[in-house]
């Protein structure tokens, strides 16, 4: 007879303290609360890192309460070779040909803990099921190998150099199963690495409804003119150096008075043209970036390494369109479902929705109301509880 699952552990880099932490981090905490609030023992194994650059153990490591989950904080090994590291990671990234040797150092010297993995050692006959991503650091590979009959991988995979890496293979094949984001990202895993055994559910993170002030963003930038808005790290491969080029371009062919609002992390470079335009919020309150996305004409996702786009799901739950890249699979597919968003892949196509959008506010209107309707169905904390939790029991 198959044992009830009652203890749980979640296995993270980072357990999310304030808005310093990515989307995969975010999902995988989200989940232990939510199971902790359900009924099931969680403990999260975590580092005392808060940066994603540096890693530095800024955090005091032990135990602490939050919300019901127990967290757990272990240093991050300071022996790594970090020009080792980055020599290996240049070659990947640029898709140069890689030698053993070569993933061999990155994987030695990516963010590693072995006061983390001795721990999960320790505890893991009392472990029904580990949760553990995403897929991208050593820590997760190596906390997978502990008991990977009881792991379930919450990936975040994206169609990049490092997922072609032998070590990535082995640990999809090799774990009880997969918890996705959105299909195409198992239809990606699936075509990187065959079949996968065992558990393949797509299961998504829940969004509660929140309350937003549609002008109190213009106001706050003394902004008449319209604005679209980018929420996340602003790096090429989230593609905000190219959202950029097309706004210079958008405002030196049609003489419209287009603005760019940003939140989140991260340089922003601005050609000259663009004086003026571009207003950056850095980091803001959630309330804040909620507002700022019910203000815009359209929330852009430039992006093409996407496993879920939890911020495009936010702003139509603010009651905005959206505007994404059709190089990403998973933000064309939600836009596909929902019918809430265009998307672009060259800049005619960017120049000729935006301006559907600011001439036709009906269209915007009803893109808005069928991502909100996709969102409330789809990712409601209920809906995506009950597939969380059927898939921990399979």
């Amino acid at each position: 007879m198959t044992q009830p699952v009652k203890n749980i552990a979640v296995v993270a880099p980072r357990f999310p303290e304030g808005p310093t932490v990515g989307g995969a981090e975010t999902l995988l905490q989200q989940f232990a609360l939510r199971l902790a609030a359900a009924g099931y023992t969680v403990t999260f194994y975590t580092t005392c890192a808060c940066d994603h650059v540096t890693w530095r153990n800024e955090l005091p490591p032990g135990a602490c309460m939050t919300g019901g989950v127990r967290v757990l904080r272990f240093p991050v090994d300071e022996d790594r070779d970090l020009d080792a590291f980055l020599r290996a990671q240049q070659r990947i990234s640029l898709g140069r040909e890689v030698t053993p040797d070569d993933e061999q150092a990155w994987m030695r010297n990516n963010v590693n803990s072995r006061a983390l993995i001795d721990a999960l050692a320790r505890d893991a006959d009392g472990l029904d099921r580990v949760l553990a991503g995403p897929y991208l650091f050593s820590l997760v590979v190596r906390a997978a190998a502990v008991c990977p009959g009881k792991t379930l991988l919450v990936p975040c995979l994206h169609d990049e150099p490092f997922a072609y890496l032998s070590a990535i293979a082995e640990l999809f094949r090799h774990v009880r199963g997969c918890l996705f984001n959105a299909a195409p990202e198992r239809a990606l895993a699936e075509r990187l690495f065959g079949p996968l055994p065992g558990v393949r559910a797509v299961v998504g993170l829940g969004m509660d409804p929140f309350d937003s002030d549609p002008g109190a963003t213009a106001r706050r930038l003394g902004l008449a003119a319209p604005y679209v808005l980018y929420a996340g790290r602003r790096e090429p491969l989230k593609g905000t150096p190219l959202l950029l080029d097309y706004l210079a371009a958008f405002r030196a062919r049609t003489a419209r008075d287009l603005h760019l609002v940003l939140t989140g992390a991260g340089p922003v470079e601005p050609p000259a043209s663009l004086r003026g335009a571009v207003h950056d919020l850095g980091f803001v309150s959630e309330r804040e970036k909620h507002d700022a996305m019910a203000g815009a004409l359209a929330f852009c996702h430039p992006s093409v390494n996407e496993s879920f786009g939890i911020v495009l799901l936010e702003a139509w739950l603010a009651g905005t369109a959206a505007l994404v890249h059709a190089g990403s699979a998973v933000l064309v597919h939600q836009c596909r479902r929902s019918n809430g968003g265009l998307w672009f892949r060259t800049y005619p196509e960017f120049e000729e929705e935006l301006l559907l959008l600011w001439d036709e506010p009906e269209t915007h209107r009803a893109l808005a109301a069928a991502g909100r309707q996709f969102v409330r169905e789809e990712y409601a904390w209920p809906v995506v509880e009950a597939r969380l939790i059927e898939a921990l029991a399979r």
